[in-house]
């Protein structure tokens, strides 16, 4: 069954609009842009819920909602807003569909504010269940087997990103990474459980093999300790808020 929100289609996997949601602020002055916007399931639970202030862009006008703040936008162009303009950018789901993610990352900073949130969620291919699945197709959780090369779509997941990678996108330009989350973990994840310590052990090991420079063996440390997280290593959907650096 197709999940929607009153009605309005939502197009990710189940409690990821209601996760990302107790990560937002709770300033309902603040103001808020949701990208990708779809039918704007999650602008309406911003609306709902109090937020005054929330822009929805997307690169077609797909809303079923009623809403005045939409702006026609590509994720891969400058956002037309101007510098330290939101409190909070909203990507759910929407990073994965683009080949210029680093540019992307570099133009929401542009239009935050200083000390203002960037969250994001995508299919999580750190994940045990993701990684197995790879291993044996080639293939990650979510984009399961080869897309249409014949047919080119803003909906193919073009750019699969993993946590380590993620986090490098965002700590490169100016963001500090300060809470992790999922929306579910399903049942089967839990039979790699007894995977973890040899895969914590192996990756400390090679961690400290390839790393020379002092400090970025402190960083290493701190990002085995993410990765071996219950969300990163269980959970369907990786979600991530992190803030920009004042």
């Amino acid at each position: 069954m197709r999940r929607s929100y009153k009605g309005i289609p939502i197009n990710t996997s189940k409690n990821t609009h209601e996760e990302v949601f107790t990560l937002i602020p709770g300033n309902k002055d603040a103001t808020i842009l949701d990208i990708p916007s779809g039918a704007g399931a999650f602008t309406q639970r911003l609306k709902d819920n109090g937020y005054k202030n929330v822009v929805s862009v997307d690169v077609v006008n797909n809303l079923q909602i009623e809403h005045k703040q939409f702006i026609q936008g590509d994720m891969t162009a400058p956002l037309p807003f101007e510098d330290n303009f939101f409190d909070v950018v909203v990507c759910i789901d929407g990073i994965e569909h683009i080949s210029k993610q680093f540019d992307f990352a570099k133009e929401v900073n542009r239009v935050l504010k200083p000390g203002g949130y960037f969250i994001v969620s995508t299919p999580n291919i750190s994940s045990f269940h993701s990684r197995f699945r790879w291993l044996l197709t080639g293939h990650h959780n979510k984009c399961k087997s080869p897309l249409d090369e014949q047919r080119p779509n803003p909906s193919h997941h073009i750019a699969m990103i993993s946590y380590p990678e993620l986090r490098y996108l965002l700590h490169s330009n100016n963001y500090r990474i300060d809470n992790i989350a999922t929306n579910q973990v399903k049942p089967v994840s839990w039979l790699y459980l007894p995977l973890v310590p040899l895969s914590y052990l192996t990756t400390k090991l090679v961690y400290n093999k390839e790393e020379k420079n002092s400090g970025q063996l402190v960083r290493n440390k701190e990002i085995a300790s993410q990765m071996h997280s219950k969300e990163i290593l269980f959970g369907e959907t990786m979600i991530v808020r992190a803030q920009k650096v004042a």
